[in-house]
């Protein structure tokens, strides 16, 4: 398997998934009459990241994930959302940037020096095996299976099988 089928089709896969659990999550704060903003904000423990951040996050390790693993450059992303439709716009936009890399581009990848944020002020370099392993792929799945939780704890009807991708 190349280093780019180990990444892009994971990002993809869960990406699309969390756009069709927003449209779900949004489905119920109209069926149920429930301010979007309740679930938006809504968070597993209060030391956590709140839903929309959990979206924000996930977005982010895809992206700058293969732009690190490429050589390219990491895109900054401001954290504006404040609706569904923006998150969803969010994912949307970040499906496009990693569907834009090509297979070649992570020629190499896995044993070049992949340096990265870790904390406000401190940088690590990993190689790019590492850094896929131990690193990104763990938080990508770790923040998408947050805000796929936080869905599920307050009611929104999905499972496994949604956060999968799968029908």
């Amino acid at each position: 398997m190349s280093f780019y089928d180990a990444t892009v089709p994971a990002f993809l896969q869960i990406l699309g998934a969390l756009d069709a659990i927003l449209g779900k999550a949004e489905a119920h704060c109209k069926a149920k009459n429930i301010q979007p903003e309740v679930l938006l904000s809504a968070r597993l423990y209060p030391d956590m990241f709140p839903f929309t951040r959990q979206i924000q996050t996930t977005c982010d390790f895809a992206a700058k994930s293969c732009a690190r693993l490429t050589g390219s450059e990491v895109p900054v992303t401001a954290d504006t959302e404040k609706s569904f439709e923006e998150l969803r716009q969010r994912i949307a936009k970040t499906m496009d940037y990693v569907k834009a890399f090509k297979p070649a581009q992570f020629d190499g990848a896995d044993s070049h020096d992949v340096t990265f944020p870790v904390g406000p002020t401190n940088q690590m370099t990993l190689k790019g095996q590492q850094f896929l392993s131990a690193f990104a792929l763990p938080n990508f799945y770790f923040h998408a299976a947050i805000a796929h939780g936080i869905l599920r704890h307050n009611g929104v009807e999905i499972g496994k099988r949604d956060f999968l991708g799968v029908r």
